[in-house]
């Protein structure tokens, strides 16, 4: 026994998970390289535990196992380099071996011992023949070489696996982060509903100069509130690779020209607030506007909040075009406090400010110019700061926006102001949210009932007639979702749906319409934009829905022939499939179309397993753009198709 063989039982111990792992030919190449090197009929990769040697591959032996007192191998692991018998009848602790005399009649031995890196021989490599021989320098040599290998292809095993479980670990504390992002999110907003609707209710009633203005305040606290939420949320999905650009045609001096008077209002007695178009600048680009929109009002917005007197200039200039594209430069200039140099580099990290004291004087998350930071990257495109302490600063970058392409001016709808006595059912669980939408509701002339839950609301609109229904998400019993299914899958009923809700996550939009739902408005909500979805909603044509479930036909005939097997499967698809769901995903939003492919062909394999056709033929879709190397609309469609499916079924099991 070796001096330390307690330690090498230990280590041996960490190797067994990743030697079981291990296939038998992921050595065989090594057995069958040191067969052919030394010229021997035996060779073979074993290891030593208690009571037994274990050959994990082997060439001339035909077994798997043997006692460990018989063996030659619990030698070899006493030594740390090659052990050679070049004829074993002359050797006097083998000579009378019964693998000697008769059994295997080995008279040739050559071991090395596999060691460690931390220096414990756990195994041997070995070369044996029925006639004697000695190997020459080459040989040992190799010999060497392959044993080395042998552990490192262990060690790169062990490493590999706990990378592994470190990834899990990683993708579990994303999704629990999410998670946790999108129910405070909904913990938030939905009292932030009740206080800004009430708000705006109260606003429309007779009031004195004294309570308008509290009026007023009380409205800019819960904007600001709501922008806080969006900023964290914002980052959440730029941190996931969730958030990606949208490229449609849009009047960029129009959208300058909203977020120069969105700001005017707010704009500080002394200072004077300009904004300067290029004569050049074009009418339309191809981009997306509410990011663009969001970036110059965090830039201005932050220029108009440390600026106490002067002046703040927005400046957009045409740099230059092709035959397809416009480069603009955008800039934010003021005469405010400015910001130390020491501090220009670490302005644009995250919960970062330019002074320790900046949110207490000024307020603010210190997220507003990391999430332009990450924005203006999405533009490929870098934000650049020139600044001096009392002396104001500059924000900057250029962007390059395609040109339009057979832009058509669409007509404009007249809004419809008379809809009639519609009857309108509610399901919402909060009740402050209930006064709130009832008296929006009936303040638009229609009549409303309302459901705390979705049992409540199947049950109500069994027994009645409405022209709507407004969904709550988050309800107990039963979801907004499952209510949805239920009445389209079950009722048969394709009254109009809209979806009201507090989530607001990067793909709740696309699940919600999905799930069979005609509209969706975020809480908080404005009455303007309620009263504008029910429009929408009840002018448009639905489209069916066609839930994909599991078929578990195949699965279960090979259970009844394999007991067990329909368990393992479903386990490893709810654990697996949304996994590698996030991985192409992500691999979209970075146009890593090889990471697709890769992926995409393990999710196929779920796909055809539970004989989900329609969801195979949509990820069909995304590969068919991916060997394209182009991503467009229709790929976030798709990919929310997918993600909503996977998410029911995942549920059903």
């Amino acid at each position: 026994m070796p001096y330390n063989e307690s330690e090498r039982l230990d280590i041996l111990k960490r190797y067994s998970n990743m030697l079981e792992a291990l296939p038998g030919y992921a050595f065989d190449d090594a057995t069958s390289l040191v067969s052919y090197i030394c010229g021997v009929p035996i060779a073979y990769i074993a290891f030593i535990d208690e009571n037994r040697q274990w050959f994990k591959s082997e060439i001339g032996l035909g077994f798997s196992i043997v006692p460990r007192e018989i063996t030659f191998s619990r030698y070899t692991i006493m030594d740390s380099s090659l052990v050679e018998i070049q004829d074993t009848l002359l050797n006097e602790r083998f000579k009378d071996d019964p693998d000697v005399k008769g059994g295997l009649k080995i008279r040739f031995y050559a071991g090395m011992p596999l060691i460690t890196p931390d220096g414990h021989a756990v195994g041997v490599l070995c070369a044996a023949d029925h006639e004697p021989r000695s190997l020459n320098e080459n040989q040992k040599r190799a010999l060497h070489i392959v044993a080395r290998h042998v552990i490192t292809t262990l060690e790169l095993g062990i490493k590999n696996n706990e990378l592994l479980r470190q990834k899990k670990i990683a993708e579990s504390a994303v999704l629990a982060k999410e998670s946790f992002l999108a129910n405070m999110s909904h913990e938030i907003r939905t009292p932030l509903n009740a206080i800004i609707g009430f708000t705006e209710l109260l606003s429309g009633t007779p009031l004195d100069k004294q309570q308008q203005a509290f009026i007023q305040d009380v409205q800019t606290a819960g904007e600001n509130l709501l922008l806080i939420v969006n900023d964290i949320l914002d980052l959440s999905k730029i941190e996931s690779g969730g958030l990606s650009l949208e490229k449609q045609p849009f009047n960029l001096k129009k959208s300058l020209r909203h977020v120069y008077d969105l700001l005017k209002v707010k704009t500080a007695d002394g200072v004077e607030f300009n904004l300067f178009l290029d004569a050049e600048l074009p009418d339309v680009i191809t981009g997306d506007q509410g990011r663009l929109n969001q970036i110059m009002v965090n830039l201005a917005g932050n220029a108009l909040k440390f600026t106490n007197e002067g002046e703040v200039t927005i400046s957009v200039k045409n740099k230059g075009e092709t035959e397809d594209s416009y480069t603009i430069r955008f800039s934010v200039k003021d005469t405010g406090i400015g910001i130390p140099k020491e501090h220009l580099e670490s302005i644009f990290e995250r919960f970062t400010q330019g002074q320790e004291d900046t949110t207490r004087k000024f307020g603010g998350t210190g997220l507003g110019l990391s999430i332009v930071k990450e924005l203006v990257k999405l533009h490929d495109s870098k934000i650049q700061v020139k600044s001096r302490e009392g002396a104001g600063s500059e924000f900057f970058f250029t962007a390059t926006y395609k040109k339009p392409v057979n832009v058509k001016e669409n007509p404009k709808l007249l809004p419809v102001n008379d809809l009639g006595r519609l009857k309108i059912l509610l399901l919402e669980d909060n009740r402050l949210n209930q006064k709130l939408a009832q008296n929006v509701i009936e303040g638009f002339g229609f009549e409303i009932d309302i459901a705390e839950n979705g049992d409540q609301g199947i049950k109500l609109l069994s027994e009645n007639q409405y022209d709507l229904v407004l969904m709550d998400l988050q309800m107990p019993i039963r979801d907004g979702y499952q209510t949805t299914r239920y009445i389209r899958s079950e009722l048969k009923n394709e009254i109009p749906i809209i979806a009201m809700t507090a989530h607001s996550l990067a793909d709740e939009h696309h699940r919600c319409l999905n799930a069979g739902m005609d509209g969706y408005v975020p809480k908080p909500f404005k009455q303007h934009e309620l009263l504008e979805a029910i429009k929408q909603a009840l002018k448009k044509d639905r489209r069916p829905l066609i839930p994909s479930k599991a078929d578990l036909s195949a699965i279960e005939k090979t259970d009844r022939i394999k007991p067990g097997w329909k368990k393992e499967v479903t386990s490893q698809f709810i654990q697996k499939a949304p996994v590698e769901l996030k991985e192409l995903q992500q691999a979209v939003y970075r146009k890593d179309f090889r990471s697709v492919l890769q992926t995409a062909e393990q999710l196929q394999v779920w796909l055809h397993l539970f004989l989900l056709e329609n969801l195979s033929q949509t990820l069909t879709s995304i590969e068919d753009q991916a060997r394209k190397k182009e991503f467009t609309a229709e790929t976030a469609d798709n990919l929310d198709i997918l993600h909503c499916n996977i998410e029911e079924i995942i549920k059903e099991l």
